[in-house]
Parts: C-alpha cells; structure tokens; sequence
C-alpha cells in the first residue's frame, strides 16, 4: 500500500507558484492554503523578505494547524541601496501596477552607469509547533535601459539575467525557472526538508 504524503500547505493564491512548488516537493502533497479554508489577507509588516514570509506562513500554520510555507520576492537594485526590495510590488506607491512600478524605475535608472541589480526569494517554512526553517535564493543581472519582451511580469522585462544573457521578458518559462529566485531558494529548502526526514 502506497504511503500516505505528507500535507505541506503554501499561503499563495498563485496557482503558478502552487505549481511550480509542487513540481519541486514531489514527495509532499502540496495545496494551497484556500483549499484548505484559508484565505484571510495577511498584512506584510516586515522590512526583510524573510520577515514577510515568515509572517505569511506563521499565519498560515497557525489557522490550519499544519507544516505551511511562504515566499515574499523582489527586485533589489544596486545603484538605488536595494531598492525597490520589500516594496517591489508597490513601488509606485500603491499595490500592483506593474507598469506604473516599472515606469518609476526607468526614470530613477536614467543617466544611471551601475545596472546591476537581483531577484530575491525568502521562502519560509512554520511547523505547527513553531519550529521555522527560512532559505534565500537569489538570481543575478542588470537593468536594461527599456522594456525587451512581454513574457513573464512585474520587472521581468527590464530585468537581463546573467545566467541566460538575456532579459526575462524573452526567456521562455522553462527556462527563467531554471534560473529563477523562487527555484533555487525552494531546492535549498528541499534539499533542508529531505535532510530533516533522513534524520533518524
């Protein structure tokens, strides 16, 4: 008889990101924390990625009384002291509007020689008897001088990764995730998880 999976619930309503999760944690049964009857909007008061999800996964945990896990993501540019950071999705002022986000990034990078900038993901994972495990990954390149592409969202287009020597706004989806923030954080908290399970 087949062994039951282990639950881990994700505090997402992306169900891209569901998926990719759960294409990575194959020997979990991975669902989103709506599916299990919550779906409260929890408020990101952190100053860190890592705070952020931590917050969204203690969250999570807590109400469902299981193993959750959360990410919080963004853009850090170099020449603008990290910025936009934590405030990546509201960079414009308000929650969202990725053009606006971007246009206001443009014009801040104007005349600007130092591009170099980075994705960010801290993923965090809450145990219902409060022991935490939090991973960064992290993925490198440039701003570009204007928008190159339409795959992909937020920064995407202005973003030129290193790894690929191409912006991620004419990457495939394979192939930004190869490369991705979100991937390499969520193999380093696999690989964390898998070691966990070994130990006798």
């Amino acid at each position: 008889m087949e062994q039951k999976k282990q639950r881990l619930v994700v505090a997402t309503g992306n169900m891209h990101k569901l998926r990719e999760i759960a294409d990575i944690f194959t020997e979990f049964e991975v669902v989103s924390q709506k599916e299990m009857g919550f779906d409260e909007d929890v408020e990101e008061t952190g100053v860190t990625f890592a705070e952020n999800a931590l917050i969204k996964a203690r969250a999570a945990s807590k109400a469902l009384n299981c193993i959750a896990l959360a990410d919080d993501s963004g853009l850090c540019v170099d020449a603008l002291d990290g910025a936009p950071g934590v405030y990546s999705a509201r960079y414009c002022g308000y929650h969202g509007d990725d053009q606006k986000n971007r246009d206001l990034l443009l014009e801040n990078m104007k005349n600007v020689e130092n591009r170099a900038a980075h994705f960010t993901s801290a993923i965090a994972l809450v145990y219902p008897n409060g022991e935490e495990i939090v991973v960064e990954g992290h993925t490198y390149g440039k701003i570009l001088d204007k928008e190159t592409g339409k795959e992909g969202f937020g920064y995407d287009c202005l973003f030129e990764s290193d790894d690929l020597k191409k912006s991620f706004g004419v990457a495939t989806a394979e192939e930004k995730n190869k490369v991705s923030h979100r991937f390499r954080g969520l193999q380093k908290l696999r690989e964390a998880l898998l070691k966990k399970m070994r130990k006798p």
